[in-house]
C-alpha cells in the first residue's frame, strides 16, 4: 500500500530527502512551532479539544513531538499521549527530544493505523491531512480509534487563502501558480473542507474556527511561508529563470519600506465521535 502521507512537498516524504534537505525541513518545523502565529492557532485547538487529566490521546502526524509533549502535560501523569508519525527520522528526533513526559512514540500511516478500535479518548491532527492522498480515509481511521464521545481536533491550512500586499500587483499569483505542489500541497484548500469532511464522517457537536495568521515582515513570514524565504535552496523553486530573484527582491523591498503583508488562514475544526 502506498503511504497515505505522500505528496511532492518536502514535508510529505522527509525520510526520502537528502541529509541536507532533511535538516532544513526539521529546522523549519521547529521554527514554525515557535512562531507566535502558529502558537496562537494551537491555543485555539487546545481549547477546542479540551484535554483532561487521565485521558489517552493520539497525536496523529506528531513530527518532532513538541505538541505531544504539550498534550502530555495537560493529561498529566495518569494520562498518555501516542505520538505517531510516518517519518522514522522525525520519530527518532522526537525520541531524542523526549522530556520524560508520558508520551509513547510510534511510526505509522494515518490512513491505516495499526491501533485497535476505541483505544483513545481524543485525537490531535495538525497540518497533516493536506499531505495525504485520501483525507477522508484518514479521518475514518482517526474516528475508528477514538472511543464514542471522544473528540477529534483537526488543524489544517487553507493555502487558497494566502494573500500578499506591498508587492507589484499580480506577481504573487504568478509565483504561486509555479510553486503550488512544490511549496504547497495539491490539497491547497484542505482547511476549509475539514468541517464538511467531519459531517460526512458522521461526527457531531462540530466546531469550526478560522484563524487568520498575520505576518508583517518578510522575516516573520519566511518561518511559515517558504515562497518568501530566501534560504530555501534555489533548486527547490519551480519558477522560470529570473522570477524567483524578481519576487524575492520585491519581498525585500516591501520589508524595507514597511509595506510588506502576508495573511494565511488555518482552520481548527473539532467533532465528537458518536456511539457505535
Amino acid at each position: 500500500m502506498e503511504p497515505a502521507q505522500k505528496d511532492r512537498t518536502p514535508f510529505s516524504d522527509i525520510d526520502g530527502l537528502s541529509a541536507q534537505m532533511s535538516e532544513i525541513v526539521l529546522d523549519a518545523l521547529t521554527a514554525m512551532g515557535r512562531h507566535p502565529e502558529i502558537q496562537r492557532v494551537r491555543r485555539v485547538g487546545f481549547e477546542a479539544l479540551c484535554p483532561l487529566p487521565g485521558q489517552r490521546l493520539l497525536d496523529a502526524g506528531s513530527g518532532s513531538g513538541e505538541v505531544s509533549r504539550m498534550l502530555a502535560g495537560m493529561v498529566g501523569g495518569s494520562g498518555e499521549v501516542l505520538a505517531l508519525d510516518y517519518s522514522a527520522s522525525l520519530t527518532a528526533t522526537a525520541i531524542d527530544r523526549h522530556d520524560g513526559s508520558n508520551v509513547r512514540y510510534l511510526t505509522g500511516d494515518v490512513g491505516a493505523l495499526d491501533l485497535p478500535d476505541d483505544c483513545v479518548d481524543g485525537v490531535w491532527c495538525e497540518r497533516v491531512l493536506q499531505h495525504v492522498d485520501d483525507a477522508d480515509r484518514a479521518i475514518g481511521e482517526l474516528a475508528r480509534v477514538t472511543r464514542p464521545g471522544g473528540r477529534i481536533c483537526l488543524v489544517d491550512t487553507d493555502w487558497g487563502s494566502l494573500a500578499f500586499d506591498g508587492m507589484p500587483a499580480g506577481l504573487g499569483e504568478v509565483v504561486m501558480a509555479h510553486v503550488r505542489g512544490h511549496f504547497t500541497p495539491k490539497q491547497h484548500d484542505m482547511g476549509r473542507t475539514l468541517r464538511r469532511r467531519l459531517v460526512a464522517a458522521g461526527l457531531t457537536r462540530l466546531t469550526a474556527t478560522p484563524v487568520t495568521c498575520f505576518f508583517a515582515t518578510p522575516e516573520s513570514a519566511a518561518v511559515v511561508l517558504p515562497m518568501v524565504n530566501p534560504e530555501v535552496p534555489v533548486e527547490s523553486w519551480a519558477t522560470p529563470p529570473g522570477l524567483r530573484d524578481e519576487w524575492l527582491a520585491c519581498v525585500e523591498a516591501a520589508g524595507a519600506s514597511g509595506t510588506f503583508l502576508a495573511v494565511l488562514t488555518i482552520w481548527v475544526v473539532t467533532g465528537t465521535v458518536p456511539g457505535r
